[in-house]
């Protein structure tokens, strides 16, 4: 018979596999390895049904990164001797009855972490139900113990030693004990964000060192969030964050958002939460990412703590056994929600600037740290007076045998200090006083000195007349002699869906055949361009965020590089009137406190920094 004949089985001779139902041992290591990746993961999953038995108090104890011990202590509700062995069965849990997989207001609801947990390390449980004696359970690689008496005042203590134990190969893949350390202290920071109300303790059990520690947070919504974001996230991020507040057909967004000039290298400061959640969505990084696209260039990430709250019917926590991802059943309206509250609180926060960028200017200062200077060396009255006489005009030439040094003037002008009912020092800006270098306008304020780069803060106050203008006259089209035609295969029918929205930022697309494009007009601004180059980069753009912003990003782009060719440049000088305007425009135009790439156009030094530079306090 030929070769490849369909009547002849591949497994005939005895060679066919036999299915077979899998123990639960077996089951339960499998889903361990879905459920937990590293100690971190299981650190989560155990916090995370402590709160969810209402814990007001939370300890997390752990010892070689998690590896040989985890213990976590709490005050919830507890459980009873009967609820002991069904915790630690599959699928066996709490937080819902099944009915409605959609309607999940609790952080676990799987069944899965205990079992697994249970599976893979040894597994001891003493728990203690309000009215009940304490009772403790243990298991170890997959068989449990019986369920006896033990001493605990309320709560639940859960102890996992020798994670992996039963899996040896997966502590192969484990990284160091201080990288895994490092990750099981984001899991709690993260919880101890979604949970300003509970006290949380992270503790090293090899030396009982405190590694983390965020009291119960009492008060209002924003001040609790405010004080526990200081605790976890630094002071400076909460000096330099904005509040956020906004609501839309149903959706919620709370949280603090950084000023773009307190930006980072990465993404590791942005922190997202979805009806209490900590998440990685792409959709969520996506829209923050848009929101900062006018303030910072690609190299440099915001910084925020948000919380998007919705009904639970209208996004789905139910994708990964993690739960780390979610889906949105409005995707467009969370985007847009998190893009124009953010936007909102961005230009109501007008010409402000972070106030790192002043501590880094302070930090770049080298004060002198000479001998101490005791009262007995400090000059007397009547050396002073000698000192001022010396001092004095004229002194030079009288004086026999000494002539002032010659010393080549500086690249400076200095400006006749007006009368201060005409100087506006009252002023966010205050009033120009002196330009250095051709470039920086030193104003003189109430209480400090503020230095401005003349050339970043024009550029950012022409970028944004040109975005007004383009906003009111719309987006100027150049229509193409030949259209251009693009094959982009079943791509092209998801364009197709979005061409209005094209159209509206200049884009204009038809149907040209199955899966062809016709493109008859383009972005003037954009001058003579690849049209299948853009709309290959919106498809990707699409692939990686669910949306697309390469078209507007392209107009934006355009306008900043107009902007900076169109702005006072490095080296003019510039009258005090000129340099007063400048100061005045700054402190009425949104977002000028950054230039067009993210860096700052001013830093302001208070009197008592500076006072402190020369040892005056």
């Amino acid at each position: 018979m030929p070769l490849g004949d369909p009547n002849i089985s591949a497994f005939d001779g005895g060679t066919r596999p036999v299915i077979r139902q899998l123990d639960d041992a077996a089951i339960n290591r499998i889903a361990a390895g879905e459920v937990v990746e590293r100690p971190a993961s299981a650190v989560k999953e155990l916090v995370e049904n402590a709160l969810d038995a209402g814990a007001r108090r939370i300890t997390v104890e752990v010892a070689q990164g998690g590896k040989t011990l985890i213990r976590v202590t709490d005050d919830g509700c507890g459980m009873g001797p009967g609820d002991l062995p069904l915790a630690l069965s599959r699928h066996a849990t709490s937080k819902i009855d099944g009915t409605d997989l959609l309607n999940i207001t609790s952080f676990g609801f799987r069944g899965e972490a205990l079992p697994s947990l249970g599976a893979v390390g040894r597994l001891s449980i003493t728990s203690r139900a309000g009215g009940d004696g304490a009772h403790r359970v243990e298991v170890s690689g997959g068989t449990m113990g019986a369920v006896k008496p033990a001493a605990l005042t309320r709560g639940t203590i859960v102890e996992l030693r020798d994670l992996f134990h039963a899996t040896p190969a997966r502590l192969k893949f484990l990284r160091s004990d201080r990288a895994e350390m490092q990750a099981i202290t984001d899991v709690v920071k993260r919880l101890a964000m979604a949970e300003p109300g509970v006290g949380f303790t992270l503790k090293d059990a090899e030396d009982d060192r405190v590694i983390f520690r965020a009291e119960a947070e009492q008060g209002e919504l924003f001040d609790a969030l405010r004080a526990r974001l200081a605790t976890v996230l630094g002071h400076d991020f909460a000096e330099n964050a904005l509040p956020i507040e906004a609501e839309r057909e149903g959706l919620r967004l709370t949280g603090y958002a950084a000023l773009p000039t307190y930006s980072r290298g990465s993404a590791v400061a942005q922190h997202l939460f979805v009806n209490g959640r900590p998440v990685r969505d792409k959709l969520l990084i996506g829209a923050l990412r848009a929101a900062y696209m006018d303030f910072l260039s690609r190299d440099r990430h915001p910084a925020a703590a948000l919380f998007l709250d919705c009904p639970p019917e209208r996004v789905d926590v139910n994708v990964h056994p993690a739960k780390s991802e979610v889906r949105f059943r409005e995707p467009g309206l969370a985007r847009g929600l998190i893009v124009s509250a953010l936007r909102h609180a961005l230009a109501g926060a007008g010409h402000r600037a972070s106030t790192t960028v002043a501590g880094a200017a302070l930090g770049a200062f080298r004060p002198e740290t000479g001998a101490r200077v005791y009262q007995m060396d400090r000059p007397g009255p009547t050396a002073l007076r000698r000192a001022a006489d010396w001092q004095a005009p004229g002194l030079a030439e009288d004086a026999p045998g000494w002539t002032l040094p010659e010393i080549d003037a500086p690249s400076s002008r200095v400006e006749d200090a007006p009368a201060v009912a005409d100087a506006a020092p009252d002023r966010p800006l205050g009033a120009a006083r002196a330009q250095l270098h051709e470039n920086y306008i030193v104003a003189q304020t109430t209480d400090g000195v503020v230095i401005v780069d003349q050339h970043a803060a024009h550029e950012r106050l022409v970028y944004e007349r040109l975005k007004r203008q383009l906003a009111e006259t719309g987006v100027a089209r150049q229509a193409l002699l030949i259209p251009e035609i693009v094959n982009l295969g079943s791509d092209a029918e998801r364009l197709l869906d979005m061409a209005d929205d094209l159209a509206a930022l200049g884009l204009v697309i038809e149907p040209f055949g199955a899966g062809t494009l016709a493109v008859r007009e383009t972005p003037a601004i954009l001058g003579p361009v690849s049209a299948e180059a853009i709309l290959r980069d919106i498809l990707d753009e699409l692939d990686d965020l669910g949306t697309t912003g390469t078209l507007q990003s392209r107009l934006d782009a355009i306008l900043s590089r107009v902007a900076c060719h169109g702005s006072v440049r490095s080296g003019r000088r510039m009258s005090a009137e000129e340099m007063n305007a400048l100061l005045r425009e700054m402190e009425a135009t949104p977002h000028s406190g950054q230039c067009n790439h993210g860096r700052p156009t001013y830093v302001e030094l208070k009197l008592g920094d500076i006072e402190r530079l020369f040892g005056r306090t």
